[in-house]
């Protein structure tokens, strides 16, 4: 639903509703954000036009791509932003006696109104450097907004990131799940994981809410609470069932689970594997198949896998087959899942040949256990029959790296370039406004990623440009593009009169990243080993860097 944003002037138009969260606020900032505020509006310089990038310097979980996510929230926030009058009263409580009140009425005035944000689409593969987001307008207003949207983009993006690397290891004809939700860092971070691992690659999730707020698919059966509470068939007390066609009913399920469990054990391919099961797993399953006929799905590690939790699903899943129902399949929970999952199939191949059931060898296997990269890495590598995996712990909480390391630096003021010098060169900034694009070669891969002043002209198919790394004078490459990708683009147009990009789904924000990793070079997102992207600004920006700051450096003087 759109509504009028609170304060946004009539230049801004209809705007979205306000971030997901509800905390997400004006307050939700660093004091100093406001102490330097005050400072700006004291010296008369806080509406002096400023343009900040927000970029990373490395890309997470020792990989050589990242996935940029939070812009919608961001969005979100930028369209709402206005200080309330009891915000405005903590902040005069907050801050040092001596602030003059005429500030306070300052605050009471500002929205993003005046504030131009530029960004790379939601869901693209992005890399160090090269800026996210491009923010522009007075610099109080500017500054007020870095801490927000740092916090709205580094765990978005690092769950996001997290979430595709899962996919690549896992393949694309494997269905991923997402289960963190009870393991997750509070609410907001089961929720944000939820939303951004589905744009990441996954195919649904476990948490409900999740699900209401963003139309992720939800996926989830029961728990070995569930199959544990039950003590024999003889607590189910309704055991009919109708037929999937209504045409039929048949009055005692239970006892055609028990002769189907029977033909089973006393098959002659299945002589010997299978002896007594669990009966209290049994009426678990029968009465989960009663309840969900179309969605019989049977969690089997409860007792023993092979000896229990396998035949009894079987007999089940053949029991409700005769009533033209069609079940899912089992879910792993521990164990060695390569194996079960293996012997699994094996036990589902021979009953599809030996009772002539067609597709019953093609029953699914979901896996779950704390599973992550290197437990799916492993699992490839010792061969299984894993279909789904449902992923927690270390999917939801990145468990591999704590964070992103976005930061928020100024570039450029009242039309002057600024630089942030620092012993450590990967540090270094790289000054003002610019333009950004991705070069594809031949093969339709992208080549590089080049940065250019803001009026340089746009890289042309077919004609050489020279890109160079930024710091390192030595690397240095000729490029021919095939096809030249612009990749800042407008999402808020302030007062200016340029056209805002609209805000994706959240569906077509996943096929745009599924697209992107199609579209890099294998070796830059294999897990082992890959090969660094390049990276690089055009021939005059990397001399007016070096010009910037050679001026801007403080000379020594040795005696």
């Amino acid at each position: 639903m759109e509504t009028e944003a609170n304060g946004a002037s009539e230049n801004a138009g209809r705007v979205m509703d306000g971030p997901t969260n509800p905390m997400v606020t004006p307050l939700l900032t660093d004091l100093y954000q406001f102490t330097m505020a005050y400072a700006y509006w004291k010296a008369g310089k806080h509406n002096d036009r400023a343009v900040f990038d927000l970029y990373f310097r490395k890309n997470p979980f020792g990989g050589e791509f990242t996935v940029f996510a939070g812009l919608e929230e961001c969005i979100k926030l930028i369209a709402n932003f206005k200080l309330t009058e009891e915000e405005i009263s903590f902040i005069r409580k907050s801050l040092p006696g001596s602030c003059e009140e005429g500030f306070f009425s300052y605050l009471r005035e500002i929205d993003c109104s005046d504030v131009e944000v530029y960004a790379i689409s939601e869901g693209t593969v992005v890399f160090p450097k090269v800026p996210l987001l491009r923010v522009e307008g007075p610099v109080a207003v500017v500054q007020l907004l870095e801490t927000p949207v740092l916090n709205l983009v580094n765990f978005a993006s690092l769950v996001a990131t997290n979430a595709a690397r899962h996919r690549l290891v896992a393949g694309n004809s494997k269905m991923l799940l997402e289960f963190g939700l009870r393991r997750a860092q509070g609410p907001d971070g089961a929720i944000g994981a939820s939303k951004y691992c589905y744009m990441g690659g996954f195919d649904a999730t476990s948490n409900v809410a999740a699900g209401r707020l963003f139309g992720i698919p939800l996926r989830g059966t029961h728990s070995h609470a569930f199959v544990s509470s039950f003590m024999s068939p003889d607590e189910i007390l309704d055991r009919s069932l109708c037929s999937s066609d209504g045409s039929s009913t048949c009055e005692d399920f239970v006892s055609l689970v028990q002769s189907w469990l029977s033909k089973i054990q006393w098959s002659k391919p299945l002589s010997g594997i299978f002896g007594e099961t669990n009966q209290s797993e049994l009426a678990a399953f029968m009465s989960y198949a009663l309840a969900f006929p179309n969605n019989f799905l049977a969690l089997v590690d409860t007792y023993d896998v092979m000896r229990s939790g396998v035949p009894n699903f079987c007999a089940v899943a053949l029991a409700l087959r005769d009533l033209g129902y069609k079940a899912v399949g089992i879910r792993l929970d521990s164990g060695d899942l390569a194996y079960l999952s293996s012997e699994a199939r094996k036990i589902f191949h021979t009953i599809e040949k030996e009772f002539g059931v067609p597709g019953f060898g093609k029953m699914s296997i979901t896996a779950s256990n704390d599973l992550n990269e290197e437990t799916l890495d492993a699992l490839n590598k010792q061969g299984h029959e894993v279909d789904c995996f449902g992923i927690g712990t270390y999917l939801v909480t990145c468990y591999a790296q704590a964070a992103l390391g976005c930061v928020f630096k100024l570039v450029e003021i009242n039309n002057q370039p600024r630089i942030k010098l620092s012993e450590d060169v990967s540090k270094v900034s790289i000054p003002c406004k610019k333009r950004c694009y991705r070069l594809y070669g031949k093969e339709g891969y992208s080549l590089v990623d080049i940065m250019t002043g803001e009026n340089e002209p746009c890289p042309k198919v077919g004609e050489r440009i020279l890109c160079r790394h930024p710091f390192n004078e030595s690397k240095r490459a000729y490029v021919v593009p095939q096809r030249v990708e612009m990749l800042l683009k407008c999402y808020w147009h302030g007062k200016s009169d340029k056209v805002r990009e609209e805000l994706p789904a959240l569906k077509d924000i996943r096929d745009h990243c599924i697209k992107q990793l199609e579209q890099m070079r294998p070796d830059h997102i294999r897990r082992l080993n890959p090969t660094p992207y390049k990276v690089s600004v055009s021939a005059k920006l990397y001399d007016f860097i070096h010009f910037l700051w050679l001026n801007e450096a403080p000379v020594g003087e040795l005696q």
